[in-house]
């Protein structure tokens, strides 16, 4: 929607893509409209293309002429995206409804996510075959499904549709670095028994609903002083626990494993004649959680309404699972030594849900450090000793490592100092990119990942800068020209 705003902006091929993906609609596991999207681009140009059983795509372009002999170029990314939206705001990308807003140097969607991650990578790779200005080898086009739902798409990709072994992420968020490796994940599913029963009599049920934090990439934001929805939830409900009796019958919050939620609700009864002491205990631990995050996240707000029956938990179950909440880890728990300032480990509470008298706690750890994802683990089994719960653990995917010696590396170095006059920085992402799977499917790859200026993904309000995305192209057309001029 509202693709006319992107009107006139450069690189036009790029944007003109963009706006067309901002109107399909594109959330992981759904991504048969946007699948269809690139086939039939592929198909307008007599381009080979193949699905695997997974849904990803892999289109195959020639080179530019005198560049047949060049080594294919690999270009990656993603067609999913998370979809997030504010409360009551009438568009949604889940819909393809997404309100795009040019607000000077940056595009952004209003009251949504916009899918900038990683729509502007397929929008690039897309651009850079169809762009005269280009020049290129042969090149393979390979976009992923499910890449926000623990890069599944990519885990399930046949490697032997794929010839390239110089491999561009654009999934990249920065275009004043080169990325050159990310952090591994594991995914934790604690699952209690809350026993439900009948409430005791006269006891009545209130909605508890925690809305307005900022959310955000669970890997990228976790350093910036959010509000864990889910975990502050808890802790209001404990504080008012202190004031009254209450037990739990629900509690549901977050939407994705790979963002940090904005919102929780929960379902409590109390005893007749407590809703005023509850309301007082939220509102006292509320303006404490503001107080706290005041810089960082500070419109965090909470309601109490009359909720109808329903069966609760044991007075136990109520306090283990209030218990598990306070004691589940959610945030840091450590930085690198050998470079300052950067996460080495962190661990976030994504997802929380109630269903046939169970809570389920979904949390999402990652590390640069394959050893600290293990220690994080352990966490987790020892938790659910402590509070009598089920655990599941999925490892998801190792660190990717960096290759500082990769020629394709020092290509992308050498074209970034060309075009800025300056060296990139090298970074090593707290997020999660599909080079961390696809260097394990595909033997000898070199990989590196770049990509524009992206605030704010896997949140409401996401934008994209448009000089940064100028400059991200112009830095994938020099490397690809210089990939091919050599041969």
């Amino acid at each position: 929607m509202s693709r006319g705003v992107l009107e006139g902006l450069e690189p036009a091929l790029v944007w003109t893509r963009f706006g067309e993906l901002t109107s399909i609609a594109r959330p992981s596991k759904e991504e048969e409209a946007a699948r269809a999207y690139v086939l039939g681009w592929a198909g307008e140009r007599g381009l080979d293309s193949v699905v695997d059983g997974a849904g990803n795509v892999v289109l195959r372009a020639p080179a530019s002429p005198g560049r047949e002999r060049a080594p294919t170029v690999l270009l990656q990314a993603h067609l999913d995206m998370v979809c997030e939206r504010d409360p009551g705001s009438p568009y949604d990308p889940r819909a393809g409804r997404i309100h795009v807003v040019s607000d000077g140097d940056w595009v952004r969607a209003e009251g949504t996510t916009l899918g900038a991650d990683n729509g502007i990578g397929v929008a690039a790779a897309l651009a850079a075959v169809d762009d005269p200005e280009v020049a290129h080898g042969p090149l393979e086009l390979l976009f992923t499904v499910s890449e926000e739902q623990g890069l599944e798409g990519a885990k399930a990709l046949d490697p032997a549709l794929v010839s390239g072994r110089l491999l561009v992420n654009l999934d990249g968020t920065s275009d004043t670095a080169l990325t050159v490796g990310c952090a591994g994940s594991v995914h934790s599913f604690l699952r209690l028994r809350l026993q439900p029963e009948p409430p005791p009599d006269a006891w009545v049920a209130l909605e508890v609903r925690l809305s307005g934090a900022r959310g955000g990439h669970s890997g990228n934001d976790v350093a910036k002083g959010r509000v864990n929805a889910i975990k502050a939830l808890g802790s209001l409900l404990s504080a008012s626990r202190a004031r009254t009796p209450l037990r739990l019958a629900r509690l549901a919050g977050g939407v994705s494993r790979n963002a940090l939620p904005r919102e929780a609700t929960a379902v409590v009864a109390v005893p007749p004649g407590s809703d005023d002491a509850l309301r007082a205990g939220v509102k006292q631990a509320v303006v404490a959680l503001r107080g706290r995050h005041t810089a960082t996240d500070g419109g965090v707000g909470v309601s109490v309404e009359r909720s109808a029956s329903e069966p609760v938990a044991s007075g136990d179950a109520t306090a283990r699972a209030l218990d598990l909440l306070a004691a589940i880890p959610s945030g840091v728990l450590a930085m690198r030594y050998d470079a300052p300032g950067t996460v080495e480990t962190s661990t976030s509470l994504t997802v929380a849900t109630t269903e046939a008298g169970v809570l389920q706690l979904a949390s999402m750890s990652r590390s640069a450090s394959a050893v600290a994802l293990e220690e994080t683990a352990a966490t987790f089994e020892a938790l659910a000793r402590l509070a009598d719960a089920e655990l599941e653990v999925r490892r998801s995917y190792p660190p990717w490592e960096p290759d500082r010696e990769s020629s394709l590396l020092a290509a992308a170095r050498a074209a970034y100092a060309r075009l800025h006059g300056t060296e990139p920085g090298l970074e090593v992402v707290h997020g999660g990119l599909e080079c961390a799977v696809l260097g394990t499917l595909l033997p000898g790859v070199e990989m590196v990942s770049i990509g524009p200026e992206i605030v704010g993904p896997h949140a409401p309000g996401e934008r994209l800068s448009v000089s940064s995305t100028q400059r991200f192209y112009g830095l994938l057309g020099a490397l690809l020209d210089d990939l091919s001029s050599v041969a």
